[in-house]
């Protein structure tokens, strides 16, 4: 009875669902602008990386372009509270993933951390609602209490590849990390664009005894 006064409606284009779609309508889950690298050893996500991480693999779930439907989905997860936006398309991602061979032997999903501060202000880690929908399609499971952000940092929007490095080097730690050890991971970010964070949280963790690292985000942004 409730629906017939606040319809499920998709979360881009304001249509209501049916009984059988989830979040997306089934006319923008087909826009997406899937990359589809899971399944290459070698490709723009992994060139990112080339020189600077030891990686098993890497790669992003869409395609980011300003104004485009990834941008509106991740903005609306980011800055308008709609958390389930993170946990539909880590779904998605994660089931793509998972028939792939580079990344279905994946034990641990790690999350990059937000400061407290923020993720308090948020009320949720974002990365961590993309690594949550992936492993519920993966044989994987998510740790979100093993790499930590100590410094508060101010956003990376705007910044130069050098500064984002600058912002970034020394602000992760790792605890714990005995639980990792030996262990395939897979570090998870929404938005990948000059590799910064990702590579100060990749190279903490590479820290850690026999890890093997893979990076996945939900969003591959060309500078």
């Amino acid at each position: 009875m409730l629906g017939l006064f606040f319809p499920n409606s998709c979360r881009l284009c304001g249509k209501s669902l049916h009984q059988q779609e989830e979040i997306l309508c089934t006319t923008c889950l087909y826009k997406l602008p899937r990359t589809n690298f899971q399944h290459s050893p070698e490709n723009l996500v992994m060139d990112i990386f080339n020189g600077r991480l030891l990686l098993v693999s890497a790669t992003s779930f869409l395609f980011f372009s300003k104004g485009g439907e990834t941008q509106q989905l991740i903005h609306k997860l980011k800055y308008k509270g709609n958390k389930e936006i993170g946990i539909h398309l880590g779904k998605l991602f994660g089931n793509q993933l998972n028939n792939s061979e580079l990344f279905n032997t994946a034990d641990i999903i790690v999350p990059v951390p937000l400061h407290p501060r923020k993720e308090h202000s948020r009320g949720y880690n974002q990365s961590l609602m993309i690594g949550e929908g992936m492993a519920s399609q993966m044989h994987a499971r998510v740790l979100s209490d093993v790499l930590y952000r100590n410094i508060h940092s101010p956003s990376q929007t705007r910044k130069s590849r050098y500064q984002r490095w600058e912002n970034v080097k020394d602000i992760f730690e790792v605890k714990n990390g005995y639980r990792l050890k030996g262990k395939h991971l897979i570090l998870v970010d929404d938005v990948i664009t000059t590799g910064a964070t990702l590579e100060a949280c990749g190279n903490k963790l590479l820290e850690i005894p026999d890890v093997r690292l893979s990076i996945a985000s939900l969003a591959y942004a060309e500078e």
